[in-house]
């Protein structure tokens, strides 16, 4: 495939814009492993890079922080042509070209086999915000977190990584309470297993009060801001949270008192630099006990190139639930 389509971002006199391009195997980074992109997928992040053209180290750049595809040609022996591969996170689609497009090239450090019990178009319904809510879910149970220690609060729940948390805990046998500010998103999340779902501004800490009625065993944060003051507040004993995003802001006010009074445990979930053996263990288990009951169209929204601009400015008005994907190949 020496033409493809990629969507590109450029920036002329400080002007930036992005547009879908045709491209040549030169226009790529230098890189291990060539990929035949069947899907990527539209994260908060590549709203980011896109819209706002935040961490973008030069131009043009083809964002894209996740693909899934088969590989075309590599330069180590520990992939080969035809084998079905997932990338996530490092740099792509930030300081290296990246998912939007039909073809890519990677550093092999970068690149997970696709595990069984996954196909290419699940694997980017997943994710990077699959991958997130698995290794948050995954920490929490590390740090002993049992269905009989009583309910999980999911903040976000509506966005991809909450949506998926909410169904992958409710898989386990999790008392999911789902929090969210669109009201009207009830029986979405009760779909997906939630148990009880309240509203945003319920788990909205307003009066930086450092502890609270203990309601919550442990919760899933990809919010973070005054979501998060409210959570460590009202944590159970050895409660956890796991924090894995900042679309509530990046202060948090807090004091010890949670801390020392009560034991709690605020883990931070970091999706990009994940140590590889941890990343292959965790996307097994999304393969297995943790692939959430509905990946399906309840879940997921599939666009192409050309639509993506739009949907990157949906996700940070906060208009757009559970997942979107990206489709680039039609051969699955």
């Amino acid at each position: 495939m020496n033409e493809f389509q990629a969507l590109v971002l450029t920036k002329e006199n400080d002007e930036a814009t992005l547009s879908v391009k045709k491209l040549g195997l030169q226009d790529l980074p230098k890189g291990d492993v060539l990929i035949k992109v069947a899907y990527s997928s539209v994260n908060y992040k590549d709203a980011m890079v896109g819209v706002h053209h935040q961490m973008v180290k030069s131009f043009p750049h083809i964002p894209g922080i996740d693909l899934a595809g088969t590989v075309i040609e590599s330069t180590d022996n520990t992939y080969k042509a035809g084998d079905k591969v997932i990338v996530t996170s490092y740099e792509l689609g930030t300081g290296h070209h990246g998912g939007f497009s039909e073809v890519a090239r990677v550093p092999k450090e970068w690149v997970v086999p696709l595990p069984d019990g996954l196909t290419l178009r699940e694997a980017m319904i997943l994710g990077t915000a699959g991958l997130t809510a698995a290794l948050s879910v995954q920490r929490l149970e590390d740090n002993g977190l049992t269905p009989s220690q009583g309910p999980v609060l999911v903040a976000g729940a509506t966005g991809g990584v909450g949506s998926l948390a909410v169904d992958m805990l409710a898989k386990k046998g999790y008392d999911v309470t789902a929090s969210t500010g669109s009201s009207s998103e009830k029986t979405y999340l009760e779909k997906l297993g939630a148990k009880e779902i309240i509203s945003r501004e319920e788990v909205t800490d307003q009066d930086n009060t450092p502890t609270r009625e203990k309601r919550w065993a442990a919760a899933v944060d990809p919010v973070g801001g005054s979501t998060l003051q409210y959570i460590l507040s009202t944590l159970k004993n050895s409660g956890s949270v796991a924090t894995s995003g900042l679309v509530g802001g990046i202060e948090v006010r807090t004091t010890v008192l949670p801390f020392i009074g009560r034991g709690v445990n605020w883990l931070g979930i970091d999706s990009v630099q994940c140590p590889m053996e941890l990343r292959r263990k965790v996307w097994e288990r999304l393969a297995d006990d943790l692939k959430p009951s509905h990946l399906n169209e309840e879940v997921v929204n599939e666009v192409f190139l050309e639509e993506v601009e739009d949907t990157l400015q949906e996700i940070l008005e906060g208009r757009v639930r559970g997942r979107t994907i990206i489709k680039l190949d039609g051969s699955e």
